[in-house]
C-alpha cells in the first residue's frame, strides 16, 4: 500500500495546496508515483455541468496517475462557506467512511497518496464530525501547513496541542509566508520551532504564482 500523509493547516487560505503540490512534487523527484486528494472543497465552480475546485484541479494535474475528478475530490460545493453548512445547504451529509473507501481505493495505484484537508485543524465536516476525525479515520501522519502572518505563533501552537491531544502523529511543518514582508519573520519561525520537537521541512517564501520544482526543493530531505 502507498504511503500518507495529510495536509492541514492553522487556517484556511494560507498554502495547503500549494504545499500539498509542492509535496507531490519532492515525491515525484524521488521516481514515485504520486496522487493528491482534497476530498471536501467548499467554494467550487460549474465547469463542464460539474462543480469544480480550482485546488483540487491543481492537485489533479501534479499528479503522476489519471484519475477521474471524483476520485481527487469526492465532495464538491458552490457555497465558499465552511463545508458544514456548504454540504448542509446542498443538502448532502459528508460521510468519512465513504472518504476513506477512495482513499483506499487511491493508495493501491501510488507509492504516495496526500490527502490535503478542508480549512484548519477542528473545522466541522458535518454535524458531529470534524478535520481531525477524517484525519484519524485515513491513520495517516499529519504534516502541518503554519500560514507566516501576525498571530501565528498562536495558531500553530494551538493546532499542534489539538493534533497531540488527538493522539496523530505529526511528521512535520512547513512556514508558508502568506503575508508578504512579514515583520520578524524569523523570529517568528524560531519561537515555533523552541516551542515545538515537531521538525521545520520547509520554508515557502510567498510568491505570485506556484512553481512546484521551486519549491519542492526547499524541503528538507526528512519525509
Amino acid at each position: 500500500m502507498a504511503q500518507g500523509y495529510f495536509v492541514t493547516g492553522t487556517d484556511t487560505g494560507i498554502g495547503k495546496t500549494w504545499t500539498t503540490a509542492a509535496l507531490m512534487q519532492y515525491f515525484k523527484n524521488q521516481g514515485k508515483r504520486v496522487i493528491g486528494m482534497k476530498p471536501i472543497a467548499s467554494g467550487c465552480e460549474q465547469l463542464d455541468g460539474q462543480l469544480r475546485n480550482a485546488d483540487a484541479l491543481l492537485l489533479q494535474e501534479h499528479a503522476s496517475v489519471a484519475l477521474p475528478y471524483q476520485d481527487i475530490n469526492p465532495y464538491a460545493f458552490a457555497l465558499p462557506v465552511s463545508p458544514h453548512i456548504a454540504a448542509e445547504q446542498a443538502g448532502v451529509v459528508i460521510n468519512i467512511a465513504s472518504i476513506v473507501k477512495t482513499y483506499q481505493r487511491l493508495e493501491k495505484k501510488a507509492d504516495i497518496v496526500l490527502v490535503e484537508g478542508v480549512g484548519g485543524w477542528l473545522v466541522p465536516i458535518n454535524a458531529r464530525q470534524d478535520v481531525a476525525d477524517l484525519a484519524q479515520a485515513l491513520n495517516l501522519p499529519v504534516i502541518v501547513v503554519v500560514g507566516m502572518r501576525l498571530g501565528c505563533i498562536n495558531q500553530a501552537k494551538l493546532t499542534f496541542a489539538a493534533i497531540k491531544q488527538n493522539n496523530v502523529a505529526c511528521k512535520g511543518w512547513i512556514a508558508a509566508c502568506v503575508e508578504r514582508d512579514m515583520l520578524m519573520l524569523n523570529e517568528n519561525i524560531q519561537a515555533l520551532q523552541s516551542a515545538t520537537n515537531i521538525p521545520l521541512l520547509a520554508v515557502f517564501p510567498n510568491e505570485d504564482k506556484l512553481d512546484v520544482i521551486k519549491f519542492s526543493e526547499k524541503i528538507n530531505k526528512t519525509l
